[in-house]
């Protein structure tokens, strides 16, 4: 049984959806004005590790993501750049898809941006007004947040704490929110009830969700510090338009940390993507970010990379070792090898599947496949004597499950295996001639290449480091 942690309600529930075996989910995107940092690959991560797994549960996901392409950061960083908007999000578009695609995290199914929906954020701001809902002050409109009976109920904030950070003298009450701002000089403007402007932030995310996916959806996720003012906010406006309940699930990520910090733009203590991914593979990033319950603080350091690392490489000696398991004609030896591997096969499959019903516990699944390598790696690595049917099993569990958590992404096959597998057939002779030196030398020359050599028992393996 799957269970998540619903924010709005502040505890574990199970997750039913709303239509049998059909998940409506909206993850909030990126602001496109910038490079991503590491604190934006946390979310984006997570959410695709979400996604995978629903899919692996066997339900049928309608994931949307959406880029916000028009907002103050976006009218700013434009000028400085001397871009149109539009250029500048698409520039930003491209490198923000492209580390992701770095990061292997799987399309969603729409990507819409805000400037293509206009139209029907202003036809919905006209039915706001209509119901009372909204009000219209010197070209600018207002969500009126004392219409909404129900506001705060996702931060759950005492009411007096709700107050929207962008002040304005047009506004009836401070806590009140634009849904549509009046043209400024040298800034993108769309003609409207209400003269020349543009939306505000939080009804763009209403519209765009809302469009693709219905009144309610089942999930609607994004980092934590979109609790307030933005998810709020997107209640109200979307609940007051439609009647309906908006989101039956809220996901939130944590933040990620630099000595005990929150990881922001503001606090200029960032590390973008593309630095991070000059000195560490992707994978090695990716399996830094899952290592942690996705609702929990995270520290980036370089010690937490490491120790991502150092589990990789282990997982990458298990496939390998698995891939060229011995057989034994030993009756006794392979019964009870077989059976010490075939628990652990069963073991961890289940309990992998538990970790990951019980609110998407991610470290907790890590290590249930780490369980699966060591074993492999000790039969390997010590007897080299195993039924190789049940190898190939846990060698495919190992692949399967890790696939869900977007691991093992690199194939040997892409390495030269071939002219590597020649080199280690030369240090292989060298060694049984004892020029130990030829034999060093090749393996710290492969070293320098990023291929791994370790020396077994019986046999030589070899691995891409990550």
């Amino acid at each position: 049984m799957l269970k998540l942690y619903n924010d709005l309600t502040g505890k574990k529930e199970e997750f039913i959806p709303l239509e049998k075996n059909k998940v409506k989910m909206y993850v909030c995107g990126p602001t496109v004005y910038d490079y991503s940092h590491v604190g934006h690959a946390r979310s984006y991560v997570f959410f695709d590790i979400m996604y995978r797994y629903l899919k692996f549960r066997g339900f049928d996901v309608i994931y949307i993501q959406n880029l916000t392409d028009i907002d103050d950061k976006i009218i700013k960083r434009a000028r400085e750049e001397n871009l149109t908007i539009f250029e500048l999000a698409d520039k930003y578009t491209d490198l923000y898809f492209r580390d992701m695609k770095k990061l292997r995290a799987l399309s969603a199914d729409y990507f819409p941006r805000a400037t293509q929906h206009i139209p029907d954020m202003i036809e919905a701001i006209k039915i706001l007004i209509q119901k009372g809902y909204a009000y219209e002050s010197n070209g600018n409109v207002y969500f009126a947040v004392d219409s909404f009976q129900d506001y705060g109920k996702l931060s759950r904030k005492p009411f007096e704490e709700l107050i929207d950070s962008e002040d304005s003298p047009d506004k009836r009450n401070p806590k009140d929110f634009a849904l549509w701002k009046r043209k400024k000089e040298d800034e993108p403007f769309w003609e409207s009830p209400w003269g020349l402007g543009r939306p505000g932030w939080h009804i763009e995310c209403s519209i765009m969700s809302t469009k693709y996916l219905g009144s309610t959806l089942d999930i609607h996720g994004g980092g934590q510090d979109l609790v307030f003012p933005h998810h709020e906010n997107e209640i109200a406006q979307t609940e007051a338009y439609t009647g309906k309940k908006f989101v039956k699930y809220w996901i939130h990520n944590g933040f990620l940390t630099v000595n005990k910090e929150k990881m922001s733009k503001s606090l200029k203590n960032f590390f973008t993507i593309q630095e991070v991914l000059e000195k560490r593979s992707p994978e090695n990033l990716r399996c830094f970010l899952i290592s942690t319950h996705y609702r929990k603080p995270m520290e980036f350091c370089e010690e937490n990379l490491d120790h991502a690392q150092r589990v990789l490489e282990r997982f990458y000696v298990a496939l390998e070792s698995s891939r060229n398991a011995h057989f034994t004609e030993n009756k006794n030896l392979l019964k009870k090898l077989t059976a010490e591997l075939e628990k652990t096969i069963q073991q961890t499959e289940s309990e992998f599947i538990l970790a990951m019903d019980d609110d998407f516990n991610t470290p907790l699944a890590l290590s249930h496949l780490q369980t699966l390598a060591r074993e492999i790696n000790k039969i390997t690595q010590t007897s080299e004597i195993v039924d190789p049917e049940i190898m190939e099993r846990a060698h495919k569990l190992l692949l399967e499950l890790g696939s869900i958590l977007g691991i093992y992404m690199e194939n040997k096959e892409s390495f030269s295996d071939k002219l590597v597998d020649m080199v280690l057939a030369i240090r292989q002779q060298a060694r049984q001639n004892k020029d130990y030196a030829l034999s060093d030398k090749i393996r710290d020359e492969l070293n320098k290449l990023n291929i791994e050599v370790k020396d077994l028992p019986n046999k030589t393996i070899w691995y891409k480091k990550i």
